[in-house]
């Protein structure tokens, strides 16, 4: 069965490239343009809770890090340090 991916980016050709790479690895993608709540929704949804949230961003101070790990962040990822393979991978360990 397909593992369902929510994709949250602002840059739309970043978020359609992602999104593309991870459905021909087979994964059902959602996208959304603003995750500035999302991660606290899907955080207090017990449905939801379980599912690991991984951040793709722009920002790369320590207190940016810190913070999106403490709101319950599987883990968090500096967009400049890593590729969209990279990226991929990240997505499949966590999902394991």
């Amino acid at each position: 069965m397909a593992k369902k991916i929510l994709i949250v980016e602002d840059d739309k050709f970043l978020r359609e490239l992602i999104a593309k790479k991870l459905s021909e690895e087979g994964f059902i993608v959602e996208e959304a343009s603003d995750g500035e709540e999302g991660i606290r929704k899907i955080k207090e949804d017990l449905e939801t809770k379980p599912i690991p949230v991984i951040i793709l961003s722009n920002l790369g101070q320590r207190e940016d890090i810190e913070r999106g790990l403490k709101l319950g962040a599987f883990d968090y990822l500096v967009k400049a340090h890593f590729t969209p393979g990279e990226v991929i991978e990240k997505v499949r360990n966590a999902l394991r």
